[in-house]
């Protein structure tokens, strides 16, 4: 605060994509049939660099790859590594927005139809003391969270069920039962499967996505 008592807004915000490998096998395997994993492994990469790209467009404190699996190739000029820490997915969750000091919003690349407007609010929005941000997806997980500086990564997480469909509702629940004000972004659809793969991809028109899916035999 300042001397006259008003709230001063933090740094800017950090952005933090958490992301794995697409290499065949280990990315994307519930593509899996119809695709090949070799396929399912080009879908991921699509998905990667989209978001990538997207997220280069917006105006960030820093811009960071979580990555699980050797991202030299997969990291874009401007970008920072660090490398996926922990077991289960809100162990790691926290442990990135640990290694990340400041503000910070985390996706991951399941959503390659993402907005950079979308990716804008949720960073302007977090440097806002005591705001956190959430977008849901629509099997009830969700596809973005944003925390501010103010913020005790174990506690965020503590007790919240991954990979369900009451994973979105939980972690709200989570954010409010802290203190936070929970700001909401549009509910997206997330790429798991192959009938989400044949949804999303026609709201990738221009990305890498949706030129690949001509090519896919399926």
């Amino acid at each position: 605060m300042d001397r006259d008592g008003l709230t001063i807004p933090s740094a800017p915000a950090a952005l933090l994509v958490i992301a794995k490998e697409p290499v065949a096998g280990r990315a994307k395997t519930r593509l899996q049939p119809p695709l090949t994993l070799a396929q399912a492994a080009r879908v991921a990469e699509a998905c990667l660099l989209d978001t990538l790209a997207e997220a280069a467009t917006i105006r960030a404190g820093r811009r960071v790859l979580v990555f699980d699996g050797d991202a030299g190739r997969w990291c874009p000029p401007g970008w920072e590594t660090v490398p996926q820490r922990g077991g289960a997915l809100g162990e790691r969750l926290g442990n990135a927005f640990t290694d990340v000091s400041g503000p910070a919003v985390v996706i991951a690349m399941d959503t390659p139809q993402l907005s950079a407007a979308s990716l804008q609010q949720a960073l302007e929005a977090v440097t806002e003391p005591g705001t956190a941000v959430i977008g849901f997806t629509e099997d009830g997980g969700y596809w973005l969270l944003g925390l501010p500086a103010d913020r005790d990564p174990v506690a965020v997480f503590d007790g919240v069920p991954m990979s369900t469909s009451l994973t979105g509702a939980a972690q709200h629940h989570r954010l409010v039962e802290i203190g936070y004000r929970v700001v909401e972004l549009e509910i997206l659809r997330d790429i798991d499967d192959h009938a989400d793969l044949v949804a999303v991809a026609p709201l990738c028109v221009g990305r890498r996505l949706g030129a690949l899916m001509p090519t896919l035999s399926c």
